[in-house]
């Protein structure tokens, strides 16, 4: 059970700082990238991305929420990105698997919560991340939609019965009760930014978070 902090949630104008406090509990640093037509709202680019890379050693994450990945792959890869996860509703996924693959980053693909299972099953043996989305994405701190979880689960009983070493992270709507529901059908990373971020203590949010997924996870296994 890994916990991945989402920058969003963070303050921008002292990011180093935000991201450098919550390290002690952060498995992952989830990046949402954003571009303002493939979800109604701007973040951050590679510029970001590099500047992270220079003050931090963890893993990051980034969860590329725009229209034209390919163009931008090697410019995250080359910002210093561990991984990068695109949208099978862009389309052109074979294609985006291999590009990510030729760069040599981690290969993810992300799910809109309408999107059903069928669109992206047949990737899953060529994946290493499906993360699987319980908001629809765009903007933080929406509230969590029960209505996927009967895709987490038929998408962990598909990974199990195929034997494939993929992991599924689970985004929107995050928290300490959320994230015993989302454990429990079957996810093994957690996307979590304002429960942590804007909690008066962010290391002991995400520990009882964590906490919280260790203990779900365990009675689904």
């Amino acid at each position: 059970m890994r916990l991945a902090p989402s920058i969003l949630a963070a303050d921008f104008a002292a990011l180093g700082s935000a991201v450098e406090g919550i390290s002690a509990v952060a498995d992952l640093l989830h990046v949402d990238v954003m571009d303002g037509h493939f979800v109604p709202n701007i973040t951050i680019g590679p510029p970001v991305i590099s500047s992270l890379r220079k003050h931090t050693d963890l893993y990051l994450d980034c969860h590329l929420m725009i229209s034209e990945p390919a163009a931008y792959l090697p410019a995250f890869k080359a910002a210093g990105a561990n991984g990068c996860s695109v949208h099978v509703e862009v389309g052109h996924t074979a294609e985006l698997i291999g590009q990510m693959r030729d760069l040599g980053m981690d290969v993810g693909l992300a799910v809109n919560p309408d999107t059903p299972f069928e669109a992206f099953a047949d990737h899953l043996d060529q994946v290493d991340l499906l993360l699987l989305m319980t908001v629809f994405p765009g903007f933080g701190g929406q509230a969590f939609m029960p209505e996927v979880l009967p895709k987490i689960r038929q998408a962990a009983d598909e990974i199990d019965r195929r034997g494939l070493s993929v992991t599924i992270q689970v985004d929107g709507g995050v928290d300490e009760r959320t994230v015993k529901d989302v454990a429990a059908a079957g996810a093994t990373v957690f996307v979590a930014g304002s429960a942590v971020f804007g909690a008066s203590d962010p290391v002991a949010a995400g520990r009882r978070i964590r906490d919280a997924a260790i203990e779900a996870g365990a009675s689904r296994s």
